[in-house]
């Protein structure tokens, strides 16, 4: 990231990340602080690198665990178009509950056809997706963030125990099934996520999924443009 900066000539700027994107926003905040003026994630809160791993307490069907063994998620997403398979993220990761296979399943398992898409997600959405996941398959998407989460975080554990100074806006759904992971729905209410993070202000939209920015574009839009006039 700061190569890109680098290259392009910007001093400082304001960071918006989505769901693991958001890891990359806290993480260039927390080493290059004198490169951001403010970070704005969704669906996910700052985790501390190298702290303790949420994934190994999680269930053992959980998409994550199964999607983090190499050549599993690929072969699983692989017995399915990719509109299938869209679609059945969508469904499945837009629910308040963790999408969890049953022993001796896969996730796709949990695949149900006549199951409707959220309402807020087209047909025409679907095949816009669709088409693009057509054409790049799933080759990156399982390499990162999955198989890559596995890896030593290196020299990011020698900045654990600093504090993200910049202004930060974490927006999530109360519905996000993110915050069904072991642990996470208290630190996220509670005062250890704020120590880490002095200046974040956490907006909660009720009935939001983990695709809150699709379910409320025009009011995630409201606070994201509201951000960036206060703080460039």
């Amino acid at each position: 990231m700061v190569g890109l900066l680098d290259a392009l000539g910007i001093e400082k700027v304001l960071v918006v990340g989505k769901d693991f994107g958001a890891a990359i926003a806290y993480y260039l905040g927390l080493c290059h602080p004198d490169r951001v003026k403010g970070i704005v994630t969704m669906g996910i809160p700052y985790l501390k690198p190298g702290g303790p791993d949420k994934w190994d307490s999680a269930p053992k069907g959980l998409y994550f665990r199964h999607w983090q063994e190499p050549g599993r998620g690929l072969a699983d997403l692989g017995r399915f178009d990719a509109k299938a398979v869209v679609r059945n993220i969508y469904t499945l990761f837009s629910s308040s509950e963790l999408p969890v296979a049953e022993d001796g399943k896969e996730v796709m398992d949990l695949y149900d056809p006549s199951r409707p898409l959220p309402p807020w997600f087209t047909e025409d959405d679907l095949q816009m997706y669709s088409s693009l996941y057509e054409k790049s398959g799933f080759v990156f998407p399982m390499q990162v963030p999955y198989l890559s989460s596995k890896r030593d975080p290196g020299r990011l554990t020698l900045f654990s125990d600093r504090t993200i100074q910049a202004p930060c806006l974490l927006i999530m759904g109360t519905k996000d099934y993110f915050l069904k992971f072991p642990g996470v729905e208290d630190y996220v209410n509670s005062e250890m996520l704020k120590s880490a993070v002095p200046n974040i202000e956490i907006n909660f939209f009720p009935e939001g999924s983990h695709f809150v920015q699709e379910q409320f574009p025009e009011e995630v839009n409201k606070l994201l443009l509201g951000f960036l006039n206060q703080h460039l």
